[in-house]
């Protein structure tokens, strides 16, 4: 089964009827970038794209893929050629393997009519700089990668980072990253359609700062028990943060969420 469920009171542009009369054939790229562009506009806008369990899990032995399905996949790819940057923390880099973003000839006219390079960059949140700098995501990128640290950050461990071509942008006075300072520092480059895809504790700090524009979030039909984290932890907040539906799509049992913050 694969349908756009209705949703009222939405703030958020229509989304397109593409999706809506896929019935039995899969959406195309073009209907799902249609269906989550960003927002008009020269503001800055910062969407998370994760996915969890039924039971709240956001990830099965310290990965999100045994969650996810062809369909979340394709979501994933799509947000990924919308975005300017997409911001991952570095528990995330690790875990993941992550790789660098690569150009997609589907999206390829759309960037370009939005002045936007072939790929978005990856920006890596670390503290320490303790990554391994012979990965692909730092040696071979289609665009150079992006380390958003501290100011005290080990100063060996920039150094490293540079000579393997990673650029280091300071987006906090000690040795963290401030999230707020961390969405403005990439703005002024000109990064403002932001992505980010956590892990749990970068996107608890995200919300905790109160920066999180957008959450798109796959609600997988699965159950996982066990420990597992949910898709934010880190600071709670005082008063929680409300977000309203924007958007539901259903395929196969998977519900593909959008929400944005009140």
């Amino acid at each position: 089964m694969r349908r756009l469920l209705p949703v009222t009171d939405m703030t958020a542009p229509e989304t397109p009827a593409g999706p809506a009369a896929a019935g039995g054939r899969e959406w195309s790229l073009d209907e799902l970038a249609d269906a989550y562009a960003y927002p008009e506009g020269d503001g800055v806008w910062l969407r998370a794209n994760m996915v969890s369990s039924l039971d709240g899990a956001g990830q099965h032995d310290g990965r999100s893929q045994p969650l996810s399905s062809e369909t979340d996949m394709r979501i994933f790819g799509t947000l990924r050629g919308l975005a300017d940057v997409v911001v991952v923390g570095a528990e995330t880099v690790r875990l993941e393997g992550y790789r660098p973003a690569r150009a997609r000839e589907a999206f390829a006219a759309r960037r370009a009519a939005a002045g936007q390079g072939e790929a978005p960059v990856i920006a890596v949140v670390s503290a320490s700089l303790a990554l391994d700098f012979s990965l692909p995501l730092f040696t071979s990128p289609l665009v150079p990668t992006l380390i958003l640290t501290g100011a005290a950050a080990p100063p060996d461990r920039v150094a490293a980072a540079r000579a393997a071509g990673a650029e280091v942008l300071v987006a906090g006075d000690g040795a963290g990253v401030d999230p707020a300072r961390a969405v403005a520092v990439l703005a002024e480059r000109g990064l403002r359609r932001q992505l980010t895809e956590g892990g749990p504790r970068l996107l608890g700090q995200f919300v905790a700062a109160e920066v999180l524009d957008e959450l798109c979030l796959t609600l997988s039909p699965t159950m996982t028990a066990g420990g597992a984290q949910r898709i934010a932890g880190g600071p709670s907040v005082a008063v929680p943060t409300r977000f309203q539906v924007a958007s539901v799509l259903e395929q196969d049992g998977f519900l593909f969420t959008r929400y944005r913050r009140i």
